[in-house]
């Protein structure tokens, strides 16, 4: 491994975009390698088998590529294989989302309840309550399965009344006044992110809401820095994104994730 080598990031699809906005901007002098896997996706709805076999393949295509530091930027992969990652791929450092976000909402949100908004898959498999419970015992927790709020992420529905009404429609039994108020809102989901503004309007501004990307971010970073793989160019790094299927719809919805237009042309891959 050397320090101008790529970091890779890889997720389903585009969500995994939100982390990867977050980390050029903490390490703007980085190269970056990000797969989507597209044409397998949604992760969320698969067996935990099955999770673990494009996991594998997807970070095997990036390791190919000679990079220094993997990011899982996929709360299901993060939470079902990030061990096999780590053991598959040793000594390559591998960097999941859910322990950094976890941390995060543990230091923002010390009394509970705190709401984890995320898919079915990471709520059935309780990923952010078996690190909560050891970093923060005292907060109470409540995973909260809202994978629709996936579809109008793709679909680049992020704000407005309309988005605010099917929100407060799909999570109405938190704001019932007979349920504990939540005082913290993590975002379970790498699209969630890009309807942060919606669901704070939702609940209010006594609700924290968390997106992990910043805090998974600043994990890379420290890791880089204690490996002394920092890329020291002053330059701006570089970033190339490869899909597995849909290349023109992914270019028009990184747009909607990533914040800006999308510059670098996208390639198609075949994983194994």
């Amino acid at each position: 491994m050397v320090n101008h080598a790529p970091i890779g990031v890889f997720d389903s699809g585009v969500g995994g975009l939100t982390v990867l906005k977050a980390l050029r901007a903490a390490l703007p002098a980085e190269n970056f390698l990000y797969l989507g896997d597209t044409a397998r996706l949604p992760y969320g709805t698969k067996s935990p088998t099955t999770v673990n076999h494009y996991a594998l393949s997807a970070a095997n295509i990036l390791v190919k590529q000679g990079i220094k530091l993997l990011v899982v930027a996929c709360n299901t992969a993060s939470s079902v294989s990030l061990d096999s990652l780590q053991q598959a791929f040793y000594p390559i450092p591998v960097v999941g989302v859910i322990v950094p976000g976890a941390l995060a909402a543990s230091r923002k949100v010390k009394h509970g309840p705190l709401v984890v908004l995320a898919t079915e898959s990471t709520v059935r498999w309780q990923a952010y309550s078996k690190v909560l419970s050891q970093c923060a015992p005292e907060l109470s927790v409540i995973e909260w399965p809202c994978s629709f709020l996936v579809s109008l992420a793709e679909e680049g529905w992020c704000e407005g009344a309309l988005v605010e009404a099917i929100i407060q429609q799909l999570l109405s039994p938190l704001l019932d006044p007979l349920f504990p108020k939540p005082q913290g809102i993590l975002l379970g989901c790498t699209h969630f992110p890009v309807l942060k503004g919606a669901i704070e309007h939702v609940f209010g501004p006594l609700v924290t809401v968390i997106d992990p990307a910043p805090a998974v971010a600043k994990a890379v970073t420290e890791k880089l820095t204690e490996l002394a793989l920092l890329n020291l160019n002053l330059d701006f790094g570089q970033l190339q994104c490869w899909v597995t299927d849909g290349l023109e719809r992914f270019t028009r919805v990184s747009q909607v994730f990533l914040g800006y237009p999308l510059q670098e042309n996208v390639e198609l891959v075949t994983l194994g």
